[in-house]
């Protein structure tokens, strides 16, 4: 009964000091939970009370509050942007102006050219109209070019274009307490430029960007350049390998469309001309060493075929193969260019060249023929001293210097003069009278064969001297 007893009051006892603990660890947990929350309501600056790990809290995003605010201040949400400002009324005026980063390629093959610009648009919109007591802008990105009206441009004649994205879309809105608005946008485009190339590569040419409203006709829209001629700037760093810019300017015209309207037109126009030394390396020095290569043939013998035969045929090749890699670089224009003038009148002076040889081939061969049937006819010498003494000049009109003039141009080495003294023995012999006037034309063909090669040596030159001073005069 003792032990009995003993172990009841154990367990009360151990009861009562177990729930004294337990109040202990409430009170502690509940002052440690009301501690935690004034530290957050202080950090929160209001009055409520909020719980949550402090370590995963954030702060507002302040980015996204203006953001909604400034649309809230432009009230976007509160107009139609599908129409243009002051539909149903006058035309809204927006001016262009045009930075023009870098002029790229220009093709001939292609006709065209690739452009790097900054476009820029100015109008009035007072439905973005805000108030503002430091009448400071606002400026915003494409995000909100997408929720308002913008100008509907594009380029005329253009084959390819499209806005940078890199980082992000290069376009920039600018919008002022007032209502007028900034639009800029980077934009590279490549558009036709028709070329004429009758005077290439001596020429100039003229290409034009044009912009245009692609919807608006001029009694919605007008466009106009904002400040003249002035709107037009150019970096100064811009170059080409082939051209040399000459100026930009600008004008507006009106376009029309049978099908929808008048529209207006701005246009950009920049004259380029060509730098010719590239042309001159490339083309014109090759083919005028051609054709002065072809020369060299009218100071060889006329019996050295081999010589004179490849020099010809290699020229006349090489001619070719310098039109073949103009022509190749080139469109195919159904005219004459100043270049094709120039490398075929070489052709043809070297062509020349070639069939001035055939010329004296086959004349020294006619003459070789007449030469041999003469001595075939003539009666036996044999037994003369000295020819020389039977001549008479006053039948033959040659004399003895007159045969040592003529040279020994087709006619044996040895023997030659014998050739010619026979010859002319024969013209006192009363038998063969009647073959006077044949030795006699014999003899002046042999004269004009010899003088060919000596008049080409004047001539040719001369007449690609006189072609050089004409074509240059008429296309510098």
């Amino acid at each position: 009964m003792q032990v009995d007893a003993v172990l009841v009051l154990f367990c009360v006892w151990l009861a009562g000091a177990s729930g004294r603990m337990t109040q202990s660890r409430g009170h502690k947990l509940e002052t440690y939970t009301q501690s935690r929350s004034r530290r957050e309501t202080r950090m929160d600056g209001s009055g409520g009370q909020k719980t949550g790990n402090p370590i995963y809290k954030r702060s507002a995003d302040m980015t996204k509050t203006l953001m909604t605010k400034s649309e809230q201040l432009l009230r976007i949400d509160d107009h139609d942007f599908t129409m243009r400002p002051a539909f149903g009324g006058p035309p809204i005026p927006v001016g262009v102006d045009v930075q023009v980063e870098s002029l790229d390629t220009i093709s001939e093959v292609d006709m065209d050219f690739t452009m790097t610009l900054y476009l820029r648009h100015y109008w009035k919109d007072e439905r973005l109209s805000f108030p503002s007591t430091n009448n400071q802008s606002m400026t915003f990105d494409s995000r909100l070019v997408k929720k308002i009206w913008v100008p509907d441009m594009f380029f005329v004649h253009s084959k390819r274009s499209f806005i940078h994205d890199t980082t992000t879309d290069n376009v920039m809105l600018r919008v002022y307490p007032d209502g007028n608005v900034l639009y800029s946008l980077r934009v590279t485009v490549t558009a036709m430029c028709n070329m004429d190339l009758s005077r290439f590569p001596l020429d100039t040419q003229t290409c034009s960007l044009e912009i245009e409203s692609y919807a608006y006709t001029d009694d919605d829209l007008m466009l106009y350049w904002k400040k003249g001629n002035e709107s037009l700037n150019t970096d100064e760093r811009i170059s080409l390998s082939q051209f040399l810019i000459q100026k930009f300017h600008t004008t507006t015209k009106l376009a029309f469309y049978s099908s929808t309207g008048w529209y207006n037109r701005l246009y950009i126009h920049f004259t380029l001309r060509r730098h010719i030394f590239f042309f001159l390396l490339q083309t014109y020095f090759p083919a005028t060493l051609m054709v002065m290569l072809s020369w060299v043939s009218f100071w060889i013998d006329r019996r050295a075929v081999p010589a004179r035969v490849p020099l010809g045929i290699t020229t006349v090749l090489t001619m070719s193969t310098i039109i073949t890699g103009v022509n190749a670089s080139m469109p195919r224009v159904s005219y004459i260019k100043a270049v094709d003038i120039y490398l075929w009148v070489s052709f043809v002076f070297v062509f020349l060249s070639v069939i001035e040889y055939a010329a004296v081939n086959y004349l020294s061969t006619v003459q070789e023929r007449k030469e041999r049937k003469l001595r075939e006819r003539l009666p036996c010498t044999c037994g003369i001293g000295n020819p020389d003494d039977m001549i008479d000049p006053q039948i033959t009109g040659y004399g003895s210097m007159d045969v040592n003039n003529t040279g020994n141009y087709g006619m044996p080495v040895n023997g030659g003069r014998q050739d010619r003294m026979l010859a002319q023995v024969s013209l006192n012999d009363p038998q063969i009278t009647g073959q006077v006037k044949a030795s006699r034309g014999y003899v002046n063909v042999w004269i004009d064969t010899h003088a060919i090669d000596k008049y080409s040596r004047v001539m040719f030159p001369g007449a690609y001297i006189l072609f050089n001073i004409i074509y240059w005069s008429i296309y510098s």
